[in-house]
């Protein structure tokens, strides 16, 4: 739904709200806050470089232009103006936002918490005629509808409380990602032309995220349908229109295989050649068996084709998972790693899956200003890491392995002390 760049209304502190730590009752789902929501108007200090040095109010004229040639209404866009406004402070928080930076087992331990399991297996109950349309029209299991649901709102209890449109707008105004938010703000104006929300009731997280499952407006407007035969997708106030779309995109945006697993707990043993636990490396599961690899209980792997990746978040030490073809869709939908495994983990908790062990003793995680001095060293030694921000990100995992490798670790991906070492001395 997003690759990190907006985030996730629950998980992150700096993308969206932060997570509740209080289980969430089946209330019904609370309205947005409209009046605490009224924008206040701002203009840009300064003409954006890349607008060519043109003033906001500059640059929304253009922006509405585009709007109409892309088929909204001079009526929708006039409902809109008055929340199309700048805010400075939406965009400060976007470029300060720092994420992920938890260890696997302490983030899983927090987001998929019993309480979330729970939770997702009441609301499959409450909602089982939507889920059971849901999976017959789209493939999807409840169990990975419910993970999504529970992990970016909560059921709804935590959806955020900023107008939506004064976060578009001055995101598309601000050079970082501007391309991507003029599309998402014109999104956000054809879901008010279609009718489905009105610019009052656009109230969700900083970025600009939409509903109980956190919808960028182009998805939003792209797959949102209408569950309860109301006339509206409204994916804020209907569990119904929530269940449905959010089975929608998974299945058509992001690509998802009927009837396919998605991640399984696995014990690994120490004949596992640990350069092949690699997302971009997927063998057969007999082969993944004759490594050693196992179920948790010590029970075998089926001796079958079926292609599988080995996922060690925290390295050779850590928790081991199996990633099938499915596990896809959820770093196409988040693709910080340690989001994705816990949403992946969590749908299999609702599903009935057994907690996951825990390491048998603490493991090291480097602190943020190494992970960001590895980056530097890796980029100097001529890998490519994208951003250095003190994020492991399979870029920075694959070069991490690519020096394991050289230096004659364990090459299992996993960022260490011994491992900076080697880089610091190669760097001098």
């Amino acid at each position: 739904m997003r690759s990190f760049v907006c985030g996730v209304a629950l998980a992150i502190a700096g993308l969206s709200s932060p997570a509740s730590a209080q289980p969430v009752s089946a209330a019904p789902q609370a309205r947005p806050n409209v009046a605490a929501a009224k924008p206040t108007a701002s203009s840009g200090s300064r003409g954006a470089a890349c607008h060519n040095g043109q003033s906001f109010d500059q640059f929304l004229a253009g922006l509405k232009q585009q709007a109409v040639a892309a088929g909204v209404s001079q009526r929708a866009v006039a409902a809109a103006s008055p929340w199309l406004v700048y805010d400075p402070k939406i965009v400060n928080r976007d470029r300060g936002q720092r994420v992920f930076g938890q260890l696997f087992t302490e983030f899983s331990r927090r987001m998929a918490a019993d309480y979330r399991m729970q939770n997702g297996q009441l609301k499959i109950k409450q909602h089982a005629a939507a889920f059971a349309r849901a999976e017959k029209e789209f493939g999807v299991p409840p169990a990975v509808i419910a993970a999504f649901w529970a992990l970016e709102s909560d059921f709804g209890a935590q959806m955020g409380n900023l107008p939506t449109l004064p976060s578009l707008v001055s995101l598309a105004y601000d050079c970082r990602r501007s391309k991507m938010f003029q599309g998402e703000t014109i999104a956000a104006l054809k879901i008010i032309d279609r009718g489905d929300l009105s610019p009052e009731e656009m109230i969700g997280s900083w970025a600009g995220e939409l509903g109980q499952t956190q919808f960028l407006p182009t998805h939003y407007f792209n797959y949102a349908v209408d569950y309860d035969g109301d006339g509206h997708r409204n994916l804020l106030r209907s569990p119904d229109d929530v269940i449905g779309s959010t089975a929608n995109y998974i299945a058509n945006g992001l690509k998802w295989r009927r009837g396919e697993p998605w991640l399984q707990e696995v014990k690994v043993s120490a004949d596992v050649p640990w350069d092949q636990a690699d997302l971009t490396i997927q063998l057969p599961r007999s082969k993944w068996a004759q490594f050693g690899v196992t179920y948790p209980d010590g029970r075998p792997l089926p001796n079958d084709s079926m292609p599988a990746s080995l996922l060690l978040p925290m390295g050779r030490f850590g928790p081991a998972f199996l990633a099938y073809a499915n596990f896809a869709a959820y770093t196409e939908w988040n693709n910080s790693l340690i989001y994705s495994t816990t949403a992946g983990y969590l749908a299999t908790r609702i599903a009935g899956a057994a907690p996951m062990r825990r390491p048998s003793a603490q493991i090291a995680q480097l602190p943020f200003n190494e992970l960001k001095e590895m980056q530097q060293l890796l980029t100097r030694a001529g890998f490519n890491v994208g951003k250095i921000d003190g994020i492991m990100g399979q870029q920075s995992r694959s070069a991490v392995k690519t020096m394991q490798l050289k230096y004659g670790l364990p090459a299992d991906s996993w960022p260490t002390a011994e491992l900076l070492t080697q880089l610091r001395a190669g760097a001098r």
